[in-house]
Formats: C-alpha cells, sequence, structure tokens
C-alpha cells in the first residue's frame, strides 16, 4: 500500500500537471479557440515536445505493465517491437512527413479523401474509431486500473474511472497543446520510473557487496534463456528425474514462439508491416507531427524519439526478467502484475510515490493521446463532413470535447467485460490490430507512391485483407500472427494491383506528385539514422 508520504508526492504531481496544462493551453483574453489551436495546436510544437509526446503516447500501461508482464514470461526477446520501432519511426520521418505535412492535413482520413474519396476516408474513420476506443483505449483503462489495485488496493472500478477523470481534466482545455507539454514531464517521469525499479531490482540481486553492474551479470548468467534475443521453436530444459536420481535434460516446446517466431521477428515482412502501421499511419502518433512547426522540426523530433525507443528495453522489459529472478513463485498466469509487484515489494516510501507518478504518467498520457485523436477523427472526418454547421470552429472544438468525454465513458464501462479474462493483453492487442494491419499498410503506400491505385483497389485490399485475416485465424489458429500479416499483406497487395490494372492502369487525378516532394533529410538527420542502426546491431550482436 502507498504510506502517506507517498499520496502527497502523487497528488503533488496531479494538481502540477493539470496547472502546468492550463497554463501552456491559455489564449489571450478575447481569443477564440479554433480547431488548428485543438486538435494540432496550432502546428506551433517544437522538435523536443514532438519527440516526447511521440513516447508519451506510445508508452502507456499496455507497455509498461504489459511488456514488463511478458519480459517475465519471455525475455528480452520481445524488446524487439521496441528497438525496431527505432528504425520504423526514422523511416517514418524520411519517406511519410514530406508528403503529410506537404499536404497540411489534419488526419489520416482526410489523407485518403484527397487522394482517393470520401469512401475509402469513412470506412477508415470508422475503423480507427472501433480500435482506438475498443481496444486501444480499453486496453489501457484496465491495465492501469489493475496496477492501481495492485499497489493502493483501490477498487479496478474506481481506478478506471479515477483515470478517466484524471486524463479529462487536463485534456479537455487544451487539446493536443496540452497533452504534448504535458507529456515532456510524463516522459522524464516514465524513464526515471522504470530505471529507478530496473536499479533497485539489480542491487538487491547483485548481493550484499555487489552493485546493479554485479546483479546484471548475475541475471544474465543465471537466467540466459531470457537474453536470447532470437527465439527457437523448442528449448532444452533441464529437470530432476526422481526415478534416476539425476538431473535430466528435456526438450519442450516454445509457448513463446509463436508470437516471436525467430529470426523472422527481426528480418520477416510481419514485424515491418506492423511497425509501419503503427508509427507512419496512426492518429494519434502521426498528429504530433503534424503539429510540427516545420519539417526539419518535426524530423528532429521523430529523431529524438527513436533515442528514446533505444532506453526502453532497459524501462518497461528489464524490470519483468528481474521479477522472474526475485519473485519465482508468482503465476505466469499473472506476469502482468509483475511491475506492480516489483514496485510493492522493493520501493522505498517517496521513492514508491514519485515511481508510482511515473506510471500514472505514462497512463493518462496515453489516454489523452487517444482521445484526442479519437475527437480529432470523429469532429474532422465525420461530423465537419455531414453536419450543416461543420465549419463553425467553436463548434469544432466543443464536438471533440464531447467526443473525449463519450469516449472515455464507453472505455470505462467495457474494459473489465471486454478484457479482464485475458493473461497478456499485450499479445491481445498485437494479435488483434494484426487482423486489420496489413490492409492498413496496403492502403496507405499505394496512395503514398502508386499513381495508379483507385479507391476500388483499395476497398477491395482493405476487405480482402480484414476476410483473409479472419478466414486464416479460423483455417491456421498455430500459423503465428507475424506470418500471417505477411502473406495478407501479399495477398492485399496483389489484389490491389490486379484491380487497379483492370480498371486501365492509368494516372489517377488525385495520385501525388512526387516531383514535388522534398525527401531530402539533414546531414544530422542521416548521422543519427547510422548510429541507430548500428546501436541495434550491437544489441542484436552481442546479445543473439
Amino acid at each position: 500500500m502507498l504510506s502517506f508520504i507517498d499520496g502527497i508526492i502523487v497528488g503533488i504531481y496531479a494538481m502540477g500537471l493539470v496547472s502546468l496544462a492550463i497554463y501552456v493551453s491559455r489564449k489571450p483574453q478575447g481569443a477564440n479557440r479554433n480547431a488548428e489551436d485543438y486538435f494540432l495546436a496550432g502546428r506551433s510544437l517544437p522538435w523536443w515536445a514532438i519527440g516526447a509526446s511521440l513516447i508519451a503516447a506510445n508508452i502507456s500501461a499496455e507497455q509498461i505493465i504489459g511488456m514488463s508482464g511478458q519480459g517475465f514470461v519471455v525475455g528480452m526477446a520481445i524488446a524487439v517491437w521496441e528497438l525496431t520501432a527505432a528504425i520504423a519511426l526514422i523511416i517514418m520521418a524520411k519517406f511519410f512527413l514530406p508528403i503529410y505535412l506537404e499536404k497540411k492535413i489534419y488526419t489520416m482520413p482526410q489523407f485518403l479523401e484527397q487522394r482517393f474519396d470520401g469512401r475509402v476516408s469513412l470506412v477508415l474513420s470508422f475503423f480507427w474509431l472501433v480500435v482506438y476506443i475498443f481496444i486501444n483505449l480499453t486496453s489501457v483503462l484496465w491495465l492501469g486500473s489493475l496496477a492501481i489495485n495492485t499497489l493502493t488496493g483501490l477498487d479496478s472500478i474506481y481506478a478506471l474511472i479515477l483515470l478517466a477523470s484524471f486524463s479529462l481534466a487536463y485534456s479537455l482545455s487544451g487539446g493536443l497543446k496540452a497533452v504534448a507539454m504535458t507529456d515532456i514531464v510524463q516522459v522524464v517521469l516514465l524513464i526515471f520510473g522504470g530505471l529507478t525499479v530496473s536499479y533497485i531490482a539489480l542491487n538487491i540481486i547483485g548481493g550484499d557487496d555487489g552493485n546493479f553492474i554485479d546483479g546484471f551479470v548475475v541475471l544474465y548468467n543465471d537466467l540466459p534463456e531470457k537474453f536470447d534475443m532470437i527465439l527457437s521453436p523448442n528449448i532444452l530444459v533441464s529437470t530432476y528425474t526422481p526415478e534416476a536420481w539425476n538431473m535430466q535434460n528435456i526438450v519442450i516446446e516454445n509457448k513463446s514462439y509463436f508470437d516471436l517466431p525467430g529470426i523472422w521477428i527481426l528480418l520477416g515482412l510481419g514485424v515491418w508491416i506492423g511497425h509501419i502501421s503503427y508509427w507512419g499511419f496512426s492518429q494519434y502518433i502521426t498528429q504530433r507531427a503534424l503539429a510540427a512547426k516545420s519539417l526539419p522540426e518535426a524530423q528532429k523530433g521523430v529523431m529524438f524519439a527513436a533515442y528514446l525507443k533505444l532506453l526502453m528495453p532497459f524501462v518497461i522489459v528489464l524490470p519483468g526478467i528481474c521479477a522472474f529472478y526475485l519473485f519465482p513463485k508468482l503465476p505466469v498466469s499473472e506476469s502482468d502484475t509483475a511491475y506492480p509487484t516489483m514496485m510493492m515489494q522493493l520501493l522505498p516510501p517517496g521513492l514508491l510515490g514519485l515511481t508510482f507518478a511515473a506510471l500514472i504518467a505514462a497512463i493518462v498520457s496515453s489516454l489523452a493521446s487517444m482521445t484526442n485523436s479519437i475527437s480529432t477523427i470523429f469532429t474532422m472526418d465525420i461530423y465537419r463532413k455531414f453536419s450543416e454547421k461543420g465549419t463553425d470552429q467553436s463548434r469544432l472544438v466543443g464536438i471533440g470535447r464531447f467526443v473525449v468525454v463519450a469516449s472515455l465513458l464507453i472505455a470505462v464501462v467495457i474494459a473489465k467485460p471486454l478484457l479482464g479474462s485475458f493473461d497478456s493483453i499485450f499479445q491481445f492487442i498485437q494479435n488483434f490490430t494484426g487482423l486489420f494491419t496489413p490492409g492498413i499498410v496496403v492502403i496507405f503506400l499505394v496512395a503514398l507512391f502508386w499513381k495508379k491505385a483507385t479507391t476500388l483497389s483499395v476497398l477491395i485490399a482493405a476487405i480482402g485483407s480484414v476476410s483473409l485475416s479472419l478466414l486464416m485465424n479460423f483455417l491456421f489458429p498455430e500459423l503465428p500472427f507475424i506470418h500471417r500479416m505477411t502473406i495478407v499483406f501479399v495477398v492485399s497487395a496483389f489484389a490491389c494491383y490486379l484491380t487497379a490494372i483492370l480498371q486501365g492502369n492509368k494516372d489517377q487525378i488525385t495520385a501525388i506528385n512526387l516531383k514535388n516532394i522534398n525527401f531530402k533529410t539533414s546531414k544530422a538527420f542521416n548521422i543519427n539514422f547510422l548510429i541507430v542502426s548500428l546501436i541495434l546491431l550491437i544489441t542484436y550482436v552481442i546479445l543473439g
């Protein structure tokens, strides 16, 4: 349980965050807030705010709680999603952002409407609303409530309401600017909290005369399988056989291989399809970059986020491995409680409160990011299109705020019934979104880079992708979802290509003229790309 001093620290953090949000989002007296101010921070975000906000939006309860839980079960191999994301971010910054910022869009559906027509935009708008509300928002709320329940004893339902209310308190008034600026504080606390938990745990593992380095060596030597970056379908384990009075080595199936299928998790198309979809085409991620002062500023911010991503294995995965060593009796079915258990058992009063504040920071920042994106999509891509008052700026802001409240209310109501029975919510999210991801990537790639893509061709790709994903999931349940995404992507891309060819194989009037887009990046950007790639390579060579 949190002590009195811990409660004071968390209370100060909450009041400080709300005060900061109100301060940064203030407008001059008599000035009205328009849609661009609310949804895109007036297109004024600096690089450091963009980078911090990208990470804060990404790292939330499903990452901290869920991925720590996967670190407990699988080990460092699950960090592939964090490490390779750094490369995906750079790809987005170099090849996608120049087009997005040139088009001055608010949302990703709006981009699709410009490239194709309203049908494609409407289909994707409803899809993202469903995924963001029923999967992303609910998972963040539910995992966050579990953490609060473990740390404070507060009933999970009340914890859900508390988190939703806290998110509303600072995100409603200021929109994206309030979210992005407070995200800077959130990221600092997030990194501090995760590294602190890892540091203290490693010191304990290192023994009375050891330090955190000694602890890491002990952890690595005693649990070498937890540091395998490339998993095998079968693993060798030692077990005591009473009949033979000795230890025997036996080969058992590696259940984690289904989610992380060996070298293919790194070199196969599947992981990159997931990354490109999330970092390149997801509204609540790209919205930060769309709000940048300029393209170079956006690219610097994304590069900053890429470096922060390389830290995440130590912030959110390593604590789970430490928990496996320190709490061997913790059931695998309760792996999502590994991180909160570490906090409760290892952190002293005061530091527990600060780290708890860091956890809350990660949760509410992601909630605010998601709700802001949900409200942006609904308001700008659905309401504005069908309402006679869709041009009234103050009304658009009002509708956006209403949608924020409504989406959180829905998520609070359905969170426990929808997600309460899953052992690993992180993998549930990965598998579910994997049903839709291949089609989304096909649609956006051809929209960006293929002039012959037609409205019908991308609609067929979208419908075919979902249908084939569901069929394969039913017929081949043992096939890793990474492989399924690859197959569905290839088939959907071919269907899109064939349809466009049959429709005349002609350049579309709405196609993007890439000759007018400047894809050239600065020398500093290119050098940093090489550094990030080198760090990633060294990590896999050393840990292998």
